[in-house]
């Protein structure tokens, strides 16, 4: 990867309960979106109930990741699942609270208390 590399990196983890973290760093924009959006499918396709997407290190968002978020929703509702964004930035919570996305999913600060939520939500173990 040279230095023309785009700035954008994603990465996805497994939690114990059967949820997932999809972690994006950088710009997710038209040209990145698309490998989020296959990210996502594929998790779903797997069977996860609660996914979240964690934007804690994303820069930029445009209405094609909205668009990859709002697909998302939908197949995972069918699956009686949830996306839940973990986002403390203000300039991209600001464009979920602008488009009303911000009422279709639930947003976290930080991390830690999405995974906590899922967790909970997966219910008691055993």
């Amino acid at each position: 990867m040279g230095d023309d590399a785009v700035n954008f990196d994603i990465k996805t983890e497994q939690l114990e309960e059967g949820g997932y973290v999809i972690s994006l760093a950088g710009e997710v924009d038209l040209y990145t979106a698309p490998e989020f959006k296959a990210q996502l499918l594929d998790v779903i396709g797997q069977g996860a109930k609660q996914v979240i997407v964690d934007f804690t290190d994303t820069t930029f968002i445009d209405s094609t990741t909205l668009g990859v978020l709002v697909g998302g929703v939908k197949r995972l509702r069918s699956n009686d699942g949830e996306l839940s964004l973990v986002c403390n930035d203000r300039n991209i919570t600001k464009i979920f609270e602008i488009t009303g996305l911000d009422r279709v999913f639930t947003i976290y600060p930080t991390r830690a208390e999405a995974v906590e939520q899922v967790a909970a939500a997966s219910g008691p173990t055993g």
